[in-house]
């Protein structure tokens, strides 16, 4: 038998023709050039991010869905707001049941200058059983280093509602949360000046010496010069040519839209909990030969009752009775040489094989060494 057959003998004869056609598709994928994609969309530039932004504040205006007032910190809030109104009140008079705690939360980036607006989302803090109809008071939002960058205020918007009763309770999505959209406004800038800057780091999101260099070659045919050195399998340093000193957006724009051709390890990714098996296309697999069969048994349990007759002696006594099914599947064995591993699934899914077999399958050629690729359980 040639290596051909051996390769196609696990595949049932009325299903080969469909199961050539596979093959030939994939062979096609395999020979056709790799997928370009922008560099925008597989790297990160030095100043170009966006800054995390949070802070506390209250949303007044609820129909009786607020906070308990078994939320202390809700009372709190509400007596140092209106002491700052000149306001006096007395802690245990108050019933926050129509206000809420909320963290508010914002992402600003490094453009982004005052006077200009960001969307904010809010969170309930306590025990609130929705946000519907609230609005969120004045809420300071701080950075990582606690300067206040923007302020925040406004009308929630809730993608959600939730209504109960004494006996039922209907709820769609969550009602605990909220945005405002265009709700902060920001009050301080980013101390960074980006067209300053003499060199720039690129980073890629996935590190891989090949893509890395090819990166480097495309900037470097772009700009016309060796201006890219790739420092790791991830990080390229970039020395901004004299013609964009000052003026890096034309800089930005042409390196942004450059053709590359990520590269990355043969990997295959299981996940136990669902079932999902993620084939990467460089995947191989050496001369192997695979057999998998299921084994099924099934242990039931149930009482037999004995019942004397009319007017005897006897007792009425129940005796357990336990049931034993075995059932194993005897699959033939499967002979591949040289095959993709996207070829085997192929196969198997032909003959009804199942995920949880997939995976079985897989974590055993890994073992016996026929497997040429990263395995990564999730």
């Amino acid at each position: 038998m040639n290596a051909s057959h051996e390769r196609m003998s696990f595949f049932r004869p009325g299903r080969q023709a469909a199961v050539l056609v596979l093959a030939a598709l994939l062979c096609a994928a395999l020979v056709a050039p790799a997928l370009a994609v922008r560099l925008k969309d597989i790297a990160t530039f030095s100043g170009v991010r966006t800054n995390e932004l949070v802070g506390y504040g209250l949303v007044v205006g609820l129909s009786g869905t607020g906070d308990g007032t078994s939320s202390a910190f809700t009372v709190r809030s509400m007596v140092n707001m209106l002491d700052k109104m000149g306001v006096q009140v007395d802690p245990t008079k108050i019933k926050p049941k129509n206000v809420a705690a909320v963290m508010v939360t914002s992402k600003m980036s490094a453009a982004a200058k005052p006077g200009s607006n960001l969307d904010v989302a809010v969170s309930s803090l306590g025990d609130a059983k929705s946000l519907l109809g609230g609005v969120l008071l004045l809420t300071p939002l701080k950075g990582v280093d606690g300067q206040i960058y923007a302020l925040a205020q406004g009308p929630l918007t809730i993608g959600g509602f939730s209504a109960s009763g004494e006996a039922a309770t209907a709820q769609k999505n969550i009602a605990t949360v909220g945005r405002i959209p265009n709700g902060a406004v920001v009050e301080r800038g980013v101390p960074f000046k980006f067209n300053s800057q003499e060199s720039m780091t690129l980073s890629l999101n996935n590190g891989d010496f090949s893509t890395v260099m090819q990166v480097v070659n495309r900037i470097n045919s772009s700009l016309g010069g060796g201006y890219a050195r790739a420092q790791d399998a991830s990080t390229i340093e970039l020395s901004v040519p004299d013609r964009f000193r000052g003026n890096m957006v034309p800089l930005m724009a042409s390196l942004e839209n450059l053709d590359v051709s990520p590269d990355a390890r043969a990997k295959v990714v299981v996940d136990e909990k669902t079932g999902t098996v993620v084939v990467g296309n460089d995947v191989r697999l050496s001369r192997v030969a695979v057999a998998h069969g299921n084994l099924q048994i099934v242990i039931s349990e149930s009482q037999q009752v004995s019942q004397p007759g009319p007017f005897s002696q006897g007792r009425t006594v129940t005796t357990p009775q336990t049931n034993v099914s075995v059932n194993e599947q005897n699959n033939r064995l499967m002979l591949v040489e040289g095959a993709t591993l996207q070829e085997l699934v192929d196969g198997l899914n032909s003959i009804g094989a199942t995920p949880r077999d997939l995976i079985s399958i897989i974590r055993t050629l890994k073992s016996a060494g026929a497997l040429h690729a990263d395995l990564e359980v999730i």
